[in-house]
């Protein structure tokens, strides 16, 4: 496990408002390995979910440069990005982000649906009995508990095979049980789908499952 998959160079981000400048991110330098767990742990206004926004394509950096598989992508244009965040990058929310009119399993196979391509109905069924929601098939958001709809997330991200995936507080909303099953599950689909998995938490029990924890504080990293 040494093939870097993911780089972020020289990286800095101030946000200005009408009175202050705020530097997010100062510097930072930080590389993931193919099917790593990695944690980036930090205090809230750290600069750690702004790291992950930028990592993921979604925020832009004013300095620095960031690689996908040793390619420079912060320079593409909004389709290629587009296009890399369907199929390259997965995402995981704390707040599920499910369509509330969809079911579970139509919620697993949207994104590969909008990238027009066709789900393989045998491989959704193995993602959600490996992740102990094949009872979820048919329900709704609504019909699910927190844990349920975080592991669907989970199995969604997983779903179009990608070299990343990005999880933002995954367990923010989950109480200590759901908590530890959710992370046990993300740190099992790292080594099962061989896929890189980046974590932002402020929970450092939650950040001891992860191979490699990452300090963030005031804009600085420490690894």
């Amino acid at each position: 496990m040494n093939d870097i998959i993911l780089e972020a160079k020289e990286i800095k981000k101030t946000y200005h408002t009408s009175e202050v400048a705020v530097e997010a991110l100062k510097s930072c330098s930080l590389s993931f390995v193919k099917g790593e767990f990695a944690a980036i742990v930090g205090k809230s206004g750290s600069g750690k979910s702004t790291l992950l926004h930028i990592l993921g394509t979604l925020d832009t950096p004013d300095e620095g440069e960031i690689l996908l598989s040793g390619e420079s992508i912060l320079n593409l244009n909004d389709t290629k990005l587009s296009e890399i965040r369907r199929r390259k990058i997965g995402f995981i929310y704390q707040d599920y982000s499910l369509f509330a009119e969809y079911t579970a399993y139509e919620n697993i196979i949207l994104p590969i649906r909008l990238d027009d391509r066709k789900e393989d109905p045998e491989e959704i069924a193995a993602i959600m009995e490996d992740l102990g929601i094949t009872h979820c098939k048919d329900k709704f958001p609504n019909e699910m508990s927190g844990g349920e709809q975080q592991r669907t997330a989970i199995a969604r991200a997983l779903a179009i095979h990608p070299d990343v995936i990005l999880a933002d507080e995954p367990t923010g909303n989950l109480d200590a049980e759901n908590s530890l099953e959710v992370i046990q599950m993300l740190s099992r689909a790292s080594r099962l789908y061989d896929q890189t998995i980046i974590m932002v938490t402020h929970d450092r029990e939650v950040s001891e499952y992860a191979d490699r924890i990452i300090r963030i504080a005031d804009g600085v990293v420490s690894v």
